[in-house]
């Protein structure tokens, strides 16, 4: 019997989307459902805010513009506070002082992905926001999180300080934008098949078993 064809899964979600931070811990809950089942799983770069400039803007700045208040925004964050902490993760919505441009996050997952370790990198960086408050704005608490992971400090300063990989990250957002991707996170499977939300593992580990016989059922034919 011939080995499976892995089954290519793409994440589309951004690094300061408390749901995509949810919906990671999901998706990894439902490969564990379906261990059986080999799989090709990259994250693809999305801009839930795409006006704010690369410096980032303060927190309370950018909750007043877009929800009306730093108070409106803290009562619609107890629903998804109250989700995070149910999958074993912590968000801190107060201790978050700038929102950060999110392209530079992208940059260093797409280079952690050359290494096996993409998913680590989104993991690292959504922990430092959600949970520490940390300013992804920050080149050194960027460098120092890509040295975490196994990026070579150095080499990840170097780049950051230039505009490499600018275009190639904001063609791929645009690109899921033009698919008609607008909310994240969304699980695209098979390069055809796309669920939006943070969907529950069960159903996510149904739906990876489902179309995974289905396109090796394809191939075999």
């Amino acid at each position: 019997m011939s080995a499976l064809k892995p089954l290519k899964i793409d994440v589309v979600s951004d690094v300061v989307c408390p749901w995509c931070y949810i919906g990671k811990k999901r998706i990894e809950q439902a490969l564990a459902l379906a261990p059986d089942v080999p799989v090709e799983l990259t994250f693809r770069p999305f801009f839930l805010n795409p006006s704010v400039p690369r410096e980032g803007i303060e927190r309370d700045e950018y909750l007043t513009q877009k929800f009306g208040s730093p108070a409106r925004y803290k009562e619609l964050a107890s629903r998804v506070v109250d989700a995070a902490a149910q999958e074993g993760l912590e968000y801190h919505p107060d201790r978050v002082k700038r929102q950060p441009n999110t392209i530079d996050c992208h940059r260093l997952i797409h280079w952690a992905d050359a290494i096996g370790k993409g998913p680590a990198m989104k993991q690292r960086l959504m922990e430092l926001y959600f949970r520490d408050g940390g300013d992804l704005t920050d080149i050194n608490v960027l460098v120092q999180a890509a040295s975490e992971i196994g990026l070579d400090a150095d080499d990840v300063r170097a780049k950051l300080a230039t505009d490499v990989d600018v275009d190639l990250i904001a063609g791929q957002a645009n690109e899921a934008a033009e698919k008609g991707i607008s909310g994240v996170p969304t699980f695209v499977f098979a390069q055809k098949y796309a669920v939006s939300g943070a969907q529950d593992p069960a159903q996510l580990a149904k739906a990876i078993r489902h179309i995974s016989e289905e396109i090796n059922a394809q191939a075999a034919e």
